[in-house]
């Protein structure tokens, strides 16, 4: 069993520890915005290089998967395959997830405006061959590839929009129950104008959630949830209704490094289990040192605010200087955070 098995086994069963929270790496980025998302590579005095390259990309997912702290790394089937054929999950406790599908909301390419319509479906990964692997070159047997993916829906408050992105969802399913495939869910906030009160876009969000949930049997049911953090009543709200359902947050923009420590700490508090970043690491100055302080923040050990200062030291040491001073840096800037 993967470390994620065992903690999912436990919250489940009405036995979680803070030491159970889950912490993902999503490192899904070029399955979206592409090029620019892999980050820029830095000089030790913080100036810019260029964007990473694809090779430069997997070393650093390979460098997390090493340090052994987070318990899923979600990466595109393209990279999955790479990274297998490398090895880099060979006696990991750590569970290679792909994202499985590629919605037209995530396509915030240079000069296209995609993102700024209202979501259509779209699948690239197929299951059947993320699950099996394909045949090395120099060798007959397939290597092994994975049973878990993100699949994500955004509802708009569009009958068509929504319907049809409902009806996708619908199919994800069915593939999923032919391939024995495992899947999270992620939802996001509308990406367009709903034409809904802002202060009731949380709750409406909750309700897509739960209401599309209602009709499906456990068998086809999520893992667990990946939704954007909105404050603690909504968070809180999803959290208590159903024990069965587990819910996780989502990263968002890359923000302060307190924002980075202030969203996970305020996601376990009010019910969260699951946190899923990927700007927020991968952006950072030293993501292995934000993941090692995330997981500090997760069980308890250090407040956000002391994590914050804690990293600065820790960049201070390695000669690395910090995107921000460290009173900047420890500041609170996300809306949903402040409340």
């Amino acid at each position: 069993m993967k470390r994620l098995d065992q903690k999912l086994a436990r919250i489940r069963a009405g036995q979680y520890t803070r030491s159970d929270f889950i912490i993902a790496d999503a490192k899904d980025c070029d399955m979206g915005p592409s090029l620019t998302a892999f980050g820029p590579k830095r000089e030790p005095d913080g100036s810019w290089v260029r964007y990473y390259s694809r090779r430069e990309f997997l070393e650093n997912i390979a460098a997390v998967v090493k340090q052994d702290i987070v318990d899923i790394m979600l990466v595109s089937a393209s990279n999955l395959e790479a990274l297998l054929e490398n090895g880099v999950f060979a006696g990991s406790a750590v569970k290679p997830a792909i994202r499985a599908n590629d919605t037209s909301d995530i396509w915030r390419v240079r000069g296209g405006a995609y993102h700024i319509k209202p979501s259509r479906a779209f699948r690239t990964a197929s299951l059947s061959r993320v699950m099996s692997g394909s045949p090395m070159p120099d060798k007959t047997a397939a290597f092994t590839g994975t049973d878990l993916g993100l699949y994500s829906i955004t509802f708009n408050n569009d009958l068509d929009a929504d319907i049809a992105s409902l009806e996708a969802y619908a199919e994800f399913r069915d593939d999923c129950a032919a391939n024995g495939f495992k899947y999270f869910l992620e939802v996001f906030n509308p990406n367009v104008d709903s034409r809904i009160d802002p202060a009731l876009v949380p709750h409406y969000v909750n309700d897509c959630i739960l209401r599309c949930l209602s009709g499906v049997m456990s068998a086809d049911r999520p893992q667990f949830l990946k939704v954007a953090y909105n404050g603690p009543k909504a968070l809180e709200e999803l959290a208590s209704f159903d024990p069965s359902l587990i819910v996780g947050v989502l990263g968002g923009g890359a923000g302060t490094t307190r924002d980075t420590f202030e969203l996970l700490h305020q996601a376990e508090r009010y019910g969260a289990r699951v946190a899923l970043f990927g700007r927020k690491i991968n952006l950072a100055e030293d993501p292995l040192a934000i993941v090692a302080l995330m997981r500090a923040v997760a069980n308890g050990e250090a407040t956000p605010e002391e994590a914050v200062k804690a990293y600065h030291d820790s960049l201070a040491k390695k000669g690395i200087r910090p995107l921000r001073p460290l009173d900047d840096d420890n500041t609170i800037t996300e809306t949903p955070l402040k409340h």
